[in-house]
């Protein structure tokens, strides 16, 4: 994958940002070119899985590129043709349904944004405490939305959290190699 430039962006489901950082090691390990990129809720806010300026730091350290975590950072992605690949991880509830509802209102929904008008893949890892709920609808439109590609995801936790679902980080790899051919790995929901 060294001749791929791939976008990777976070999102606010900070519980699952440290298998996001494993995923991007495994990533920048393969020689692929990363651009990172923030929501705001991540680039500014401490919580207690990780200080904002110390994540800032270990992306940065990790993809040797800095981060783009604002609308005006993101916009150029489209027209400059930045991107071969999108990532997005952790993808949550919120940005799939802005996603699935074509709202740009931060700086990772205006990256998918502008990078869907190259007709190029976007990869989601979603994570979110409702993707049997409320999100389950703005899921199966992105299902059937070209050029999006799902992380084979699964309840994280049926009893305590039934409406939940999570995405297998450790297929971010793996799904990026299918959704560049095009391809949806299967499964797309694992038990």
């Amino acid at each position: 994958m060294k001749d791929i430039t791939a976008g990777y962006a976070m999102c606010g489901s900070f519980c699952t940002i440290a298998d996001s950082l494993d995923a991007l090691r495994v990533l920048a390990s393969t020689g692929m070119n990363i651009i990172p990129i923030m929501s705001p809720v991540v680039y500014n806010t401490d919580t207690r899985f990780t200080e904002h300026t110390s994540l800032q730091k270990r992306v940065k350290e990790i993809t040797g590129n800095d981060i783009i975590h604002t609308i005006e950072g993101a916009e150029p992605i489209g027209p400059r043709k930045l991107l071969d690949i999108l990532i997005v991880a952790p993808c949550t509830g919120n940005t799939i349904g802005k996603l699935a509802n074509g709202i740009t209102d931060t700086s990772v929904t205006m990256a998918v944004k502008a990078h869907l008008r190259n007709n190029k893949p976007v990869v989601l890892a979603i994570a979110t405490n409702d993707a049997l709920s409320c999100s389950a609808k703005n899921i199966g439109i992105l299902m059937n939305t070209k050029n999006i590609y799902f992380v084979p995801f699964s309840q994280d936790n049926a009893f305590s959290k039934p409406t939940s679902m999570i995405a297998d980080f450790s297929k971010i790899p793996e799904t990026i190699k299918h959704a560049l051919n095009g391809e949806q790995i299967q499964p797309i929901i694992k038990i």
